[in-house]
């Protein structure tokens, strides 16, 4: 499970930022700025949140594509659904406590390989598979700040950026940044420019992973719950 869910998060996230619209002139912005340091800023603030919604989508070299929608907070909840492979999978996080809820391709992917497959995917069907967080696989998903740091992962990628117009992501006013990579990938970055300069969108064209990321609700409320228990069964109890 913990290659499954952590390739979906590192592709979506990884390779970070992106492509930018028209708009009007960006010169007042942030009260003169360099680029590079709106991006810091930007960077910090994002990761500086009590809590966000993370859609992604990435399409990888083999025509794959992964996608997830996930919310997220800094006090162990979250909830959310991924997809890749032809399987989709929700995920739920209260505590410690893990609830993965994957569909009958998902377990098989998850699964491939191992004594029973079949047997156990028929078991898990239509059920929460609970599992401790340190062992889910979810921390670049369900720990806010795992998942915000692959935003980060590489600080070069941030650097020698160029400001662009301004523009609107779903309606919230956004300086555009962006940057053209040696090997001909261009990342870009909308950040807020009301408010905390929140990283709104992320995307990522021209490289060898095609990517863009929407962070959206901030600091808002993350309802996630545990599922029933006559609705949850625990994976290593299970017998093949």
């Amino acid at each position: 499970m913990k290659k499954v869910i952590l390739a979906a998060v590192s592709v979506s996230l990884g390779a970070t930022v992106l492509v930018g619209c028209g708009g009007e002139s960006s010169d007042d912005a942030f009260d003169g700025k360099s680029a590079d340091t709106i991006a810091e800023e930007a960077v910090k603030a994002t990761r500086d949140a009590k809590s966000l919604r993370i859609v992604g989508k990435a399409k990888q070299p083999d025509g794959n594509e992964i996608g997830l929608d996930f919310r997220v907070d800094d006090q162990d909840l979250c909830t959310g659904t991924m997809t890749g492979k032809g399987a989709k999978a929700d995920v739920v996080q209260v505590g410690q406590s893990v609830y993965v809820r994957g569909d009958e391709k998902f377990w098989q992917n998850t699964l491939k390989g191992k004594p029973g497959t079949e047997k156990v995917v028929q078991q898990v069907q239509d059920k929460w598979v609970v599992s401790d967080s340190t062992q889910a696989g979810t921390e670049g998903m369900c720990d806010k700040q795992a998942a915000l740091a692959l935003l980060d992962s590489d600080k070069s990628e941030r650097k020698g950026m160029k400001k662009g117009k301004t523009t609107e992501v779903d309606g919230t006013p956004a300086l555009i940044l962006e940057k053209e990579q040696e090997n001909g990938e261009k990342i870009t970055m909308y950040v807020a420019t009301e408010g905390e300069p929140y990283v709104l969108k992320a995307v990522s064209e021209g490289g060898e992973v095609a990517s863009e990321t929407v962070l959206s609700d901030y600091n808002k409320k993350v309802d996630a719950q545990k599922p029933a228990a006559e609705d949850v069964v625990d994976l290593k109890k299970i017998n093949a």
